[in-house]
């Protein structure tokens, strides 16, 4: 394994987020399960932090690749944001995010929603700057 790659696994161990949240009726549309794009809100949150905290530079999301809704989140459950960088590039990275939902009064969870966010990290100038420098 290269330097850089030692590196990339080292900050992506240390730079895994964890969110959890409560599901009330402020955040759920008319079938009483959470809002979708509150869900994505929540999600480009988590992938946000996860990334800042692999690389430590100013950030931008630049896409979300796909999200799947697997599993309808109900209001009165909990769930649990997991962000995980899964790709780095030179200027750019890609960060996975799964959101489990759970019942408040019972065991076990559920994958729910998955999906992916692309950052790139950004310059003093503007412009896209290495992500890892010196790697």
């Amino acid at each position: 394994m290269t330097p850089r790659e030692q590196e990339i696994q080292r900050r992506t161990e240390l730079s895994e987020t964890r969110v959890a949240k409560a599901v009330f009726p402020p955040t759920t549309n008319h079938h009483n399960t959470l809002f979708g794009g509150t869900a994505m809100a929540w999600m480009d949150e988590v992938s946000f932090i996860a990334a800042t905290r692999f690389c430590r530079l100013p950030l931008v999301t630049v896409s979300s690749d796909r999200i799947d809704f697997n599993h309808p989140i109900a209001a009165g459950t909990i769930v649990e944001l997991v962000g995980r960088v899964s790709a780095v590039g030179n200027t750019s990275m890609k960060v996975q995010v799964d959101v489990f939902v759970e019942d408040m009064y019972g065991a076990g969870r559920e994958l729910a929603i998955q999906g992916a966010f692309s950052f790139v990290a950004m310059g003093e100038d503007g412009k896209p700057v290495a992500v890892l420098p010196g790697f």
